[in-house]
């Protein structure tokens, strides 16, 4: 037997295509003549690689597993060899360097990997454009009515609590847009459903992201090329102080960082309007003055929550992603074959599906005029139920000697010496229970009265049969193979087998 090696080489080709057919793949010694082996990028994105991985178990699922087995053990042995790493990724990257139909396998991941980008690329389009058509709407002044900040504010509170409600749906991994997903996507792997909610929550934060930047550069577009005019209203009983103190608050991230985009109480108390009267004492040049603040709080409360969510999107899909490879059952699968060796008996015939050889040459043979007659471990006494039929009791006059079973050792030997003075050649019959193959100790119990007993002995096996307890005749061909190749494997001429229906003058019982 021969352990597989590394440098061993194997024509390895999918079970139901020909070797040399375009789907096949080869696997030959280095110092042979090199196939085309380009070699193949290790996969790094764990999307991709989760898919591929995939692909290529259920693809293994085709194939022999003594052909998996010797394919991924010499992959570790070269690993071993060449001090390389025996991931996931190596293992890919090791089979497409010999796969001709590699490109096919791998698009198994990067087909996954591309739809979801244009997904993502759709979200993104998406938000721009309802990005700037928002900020556009909430800017809007016709020289009449100036534009709310509180309004502003009540947006980019709505803004936040999108976010997080995304994030939070990724991480409960509740679905509420799956019925949308599966009428426009076909149905999805199954290795690829526990990732569905963080890639989905991913494309959203992107969308969002995407929303609030295209909305913040409309904003600085329309700063710079309007003359907005700003103000606050609201119809609650709100004090001037109150409105700073709220705008104070929001502002305390950017505080330090630029003073002029916190609204002053002088600015509040003098931009706030009223849709049913007109402030003829405020001069128009402060209606501008908010826009630093609506600009730095839409950075810090809209563009910057976004942006950090969409980072931890992308980490959770990473994670999720590395975590599913991890318990993959393939994983530990291939894990377990790069670890067992292999072992090559050199056999060209594989003998695992035979039924073993039952043949034999000896014939059931009568029984002789007198004989002793022993039981072997109780058979056909009383205790085992069985009436010994008149021509049998014919053939043995004398007592039945119990041997085997729950006798002992010193009783076998006095039953063999018993019957070793009584005659100069002994005959005896042994019942025995055809349902139950011989036993070594049968053959010991025989070995011994052979070497007793003086020449010529001989010892008719009786098999009874197990339904009727009658003679050998009752017992099935099947139950009597098995004695008659004991009776084949013992000395010639010492045991055989009998039969008492073929005894010359001896009734069928």
């Amino acid at each position: 037997m021969g352990l597989v090696g590394g440098g061993l080489g194997y024509i390895l080709a999918p079970k139901h295509e020909a070797p040399n057919s375009p789907t096949s793949y080869s696997m030959v010694k280095q110092s042979a003549a090199r196939p085309s082996m380009t070699k193949t990028p290790i996969i790094k994105q764990p999307l991709r690689l989760l898919m591929d991985f995939d692909a290529q178990i259920q693809r293994d699922g085709q194939q022999t597993s003594d052909f998996i087995h010797r394919r991924d053990r010499k992959f570790a042995l070269n690993c071993e060899e060449h001090n390389s790493p025996s991931d996931p990724a190596h293992w890919l990257a090791w089979l497409g360097r010999f796969d001709n139909g590699s490109e096919q396998l791998a698009g198994t991941g990067q087909s996954t990997e591309q739809r979801w980008q244009r997904i993502n690329s759709g979200f993104i389009a998406l938000g721009a454009v309802l990005g700037i058509i928002t900020m556009a709407g909430l800017l809007f002044y016709d020289g009449g009515q100036r534009i709310n900040v509180t309004v502003i504010i009540g947006f980019v509170a709505l803004q936040l609590l999108l976010a997080l409600l995304t994030s939070l749906q990724s991480v409960m991994g509740w679905q509420p847009w799956r019925p949308l997903l599966n009428r426009f996507m076909p149905a999805s792997n199954p290795a690829l459903q526990p990732l569905q909610p963080a890639l989905m929550a991913r494309a959203t934060q992107g969308g969002g992201l995407s929303f609030a930047v295209a909305a913040l550069l409309t904003l600085l577009a329309m700063v710079v090329t309007q003359d907005l005019a700003f103000g606050w209203s609201t119809t609650l009983n709100t004090a001037a102080s109150g409105y700073h103190q709220l705008t104070s608050a929001l502002a305390t991230p950017w505080a330090w960082l630029w003073p002029s985009a916190v609204p002053d109480p002088a600015l509040v108390e003098a931009t706030r309007f009223f849709r049913a009267g007109k402030n003829t004492a405020l001069t128009p040049a402060r209606w501008g003055q908010w826009w630093p603040f609506v600009s730095m709080l839409w950075l810090i409360w809209v563009v910057l929550p976004r942006l950090l969510l969409r980072l931890l999107a992308s980490a959770l899909v990473r994670l999720r992603t590395r975590k599913l490879l991890l318990c993959h059952p393939g994983l530990r699968a291939l894990r377990e074959r790069m670890a067992t060796s292999v072992l090559d008996t050199g056999a060209g015939h594989n003998d695992a599906g035979d039924l073993p050889d039952t043949r034999h040459n000896t014939l059931l043979q009568p029984l002789p005029e007198k004989a002793q007659l022993l039981s072997w471990a109780g058979a056909g006494t009383v205790t085992d139920k069985q009436t010994l039929p008149a021509a049998l009791a014919a053939i043995c006059p004398g007592p039945t000697l119990n041997v085997g079973g729950l006798a002992s050792l010193s009783q076998d030997q006095q039953a063999i010496a018993q019957l070793a003075v009584s005659s100069d050649a002994v005959t005896a019959i042994m019942l025995v229970r055809s349902w139950e193959p011989p036993t070594g100790e049968l053959l010991d119990f025989l070995d011994s009265a052979r070497h007793n007993w003086p020449a010529n002995s001989r010892v008719f096996l009786l098999p009874l049969a197990a339904e009727t307890r009658e003679p050998s005749n009752t017992a099935t061909d099947r139950q009597l193979q098995p004695w008659l190749r004991f009776a084949e494997r013992c000395p010639p001429g010492f045991v055989t087998v009998g039969d008492i229906a073929i005894s010359t003058g001896l009734s069928h019982s």
